[in-house]
């Protein structure tokens, strides 16, 4: 029998039907090819461009989960550089996040685009909300679940999950030492976001539906590897943001609600909404709550979480 989430999850597919065809394409921007999908066009509203979180991962974290708000709007999806199908930059150790920031305008203009509406989940909305302080072609934000605008939650990880954890997958946790991703070694990147990934649900039992792939990335590798060494501070760069921003939070989410309250205090125009019952995916745990949220707020109206 399928747990509770599981089952909603799975009525809420059925009931949104299939999810439409996409096309890919080869995208040259900033000297190197991204591989970009693309739904139908909907004349009249902006596309709305999805960016993937974990550093490591392809787009295919987002999709077809993300399907349901194709119903309204285009939306692109892109592997980031040295991740997936896209291609690597030369000295991948040298990688930052900000490179991978300084691609989403590229890639926007690549496209024709005068201006889309971002969405980045987990470190995806780290890479969006980059983005948008350099980039006015970005008309509304959505950040769901995202990374703070300063590095202090990252420590509080590895305990956070480790106390949520049953066993055997707190023992599986446990056998890892995170020290060990202060260097950037694709490998040990890849193994120990497979051992965290179970810690990332607010129901653990839906976690084997969700088993992430082995993605040894050696440019994301080096990002993460650079961010937990030397940590970061958006703030003076967050505070330039101008787009309309939806903050999005699950409420048992592993990456402390605490960030988000930052972020919406922090950024400009920007609202909070906390997604009861929910961990660090609430499109997967509450989507019946998770998507309306994101659609109104893209269309202009207002909503709440329930």
């Amino acid at each position: 029998m399928l747990p509770d989430s599981a089952a909603r999850l799975a009525a809420y597919r059925r009931a949104r039907g299939r999810p439409p065809r996409r096309e890919r394409r080869t995208v040259r921007a900033r000297g190197l090819d991204f591989a970009v999908w693309t739904t139908p066009a909907v004349p009249g509203v902006p596309p709305l461009a999805c960016v993937n979180g974990g550093l490591l991962f392809d787009h295919a974290s987002l999709w077809p989960s993300f399907a349901p708000l194709a119903a309204t709007r285009q939306l692109v999806f892109y592997d980031q550089r040295g991740r997936g199908a896209s291609q690597a930059p030369p000295g991948a150790r040298a990688a930052r996040i900000e490179h991978d920031a300084g691609d989403l305008p590229a890639l926007r203009e690549a496209l024709g685009l005068d201006a889309w509406d971002l969405l980045g989940h987990s470190w995806g909305g780290g890479i969006a909300m980059l983005a948008a302080a350099q980039d006015a072609g970005v008309r509304r934000l959505v950040l769901v679940d995202a990374v703070g605008p300063t590095s202090w939650w990252l420590p509080t990880l590895h305990a956070a999950a480790l106390a949520r954890l049953p066993d055997p997958q707190r023992a599986a946790l446990a056998a890892l030492d995170p020290a060990a991703l202060l260097d950037p070694d694709p490998a040990t990147h890849a193994a120990y976001a497979r051992a965290f990934a179970p810690a990332w649900f607010a129901d653990v039992s839906l976690a084997p539906l969700f088993t992430p792939p082995v993605a040894e990335s050696a440019t994301g590798a080096a990002v993460v590897a650079r961010l937990r060494r030397e940590g970061y501070d958006w703030r003076d760069r967050l505070r330039a943001v101008r787009a309309p921003t939806l903050v999005v939070h699950g409420e048992r989410d592993a990456l402390p609600v605490a960030v988000a309250h930052e972020l919406a205090a922090l950024l400009p125009a920007a609202r909070l909404a906390l997604v009861p019952d929910a961990g660090h995916m609430p499109f997967w745990e509450r989507p019946e709550s998770f998507f309306p949220l994101v659609e109104e707020f893209l269309h202009g109206r207002s909503a709440s979480a329930g």
